[in-house]
């Protein structure tokens, strides 16, 4: 039986098609530009990156994305215990560098990185804008009933999948 979270979880994810996560990009890639921060990465509460933009290439992003969505699920159960329903921005700061995690419309976790050349102020301010802006894709997606043109799932894709699995295990 499927638990009542994962029944949830699976009747609220958003599916990304390519036109969505340019928008979203685009998003990112201002709120760098205007915050003077490093990187941005966009990460589902599961712990995957959605997207990301900036100064990434160094950065182990799959394990970072996972590690996020942990403390992001640790504070909300502080939060609960202090008598919040969550806290949605949490701020790590580092010697040299720092993060700020921003819950997007309790969906994904913005992951911003930056260092002594912006300020905690800057960040919180833009990432307050991003996070409108956002929201507003992901109602935009939310609503969607169909996928855009091009990016359906071929109908005979089963059929591929099928083959395709039948051929790497040799049935």
């Amino acid at each position: 039986m499927i638990g009542k979270n994962s029944e949830q979880m699976r009747e609220t994810r958003l599916v990304f098609y390519r036109d969505d996560v340019d928008r979203i990009n685009d998003v990112l890639e201002e709120f760098l530009k205007l915050s003077g921060a490093k990187a941005n990465i966009l990460i589902d509460k599961e712990g995957h990156a959605v997207t990301q933009a900036g100064l990434t290439s160094s950065l182990n992003v799959d394990t970072l994305s996972a590690l996020v969505a942990a403390s992001f699920a640790a504070t909300r159960e502080m939060a609960r215990l202090l008598g919040e329903e969550e806290f949605t921005i949490l701020s790590h700061q580092g010697k040299n560098d720092h993060i700020q995690l921003t819950l997007i419309a309790d969906r994904c976790i913005l992951c911003t990185m930056f260092d002594d050349s912006t300020t905690v102020g800057m960040v919180r301010l833009y990432a307050a804008e991003a996070s409108k802006k956002l929201h507003r894709i992901f109602d935009t997606i939310a609503r969607r009933t169909e996928a855009p043109a091009g990016e359906s799932i071929a109908a005979d894709f089963g059929d591929q999948a099928e083959s395709a699995l039948d051929d790497v295990f040799g049935a």
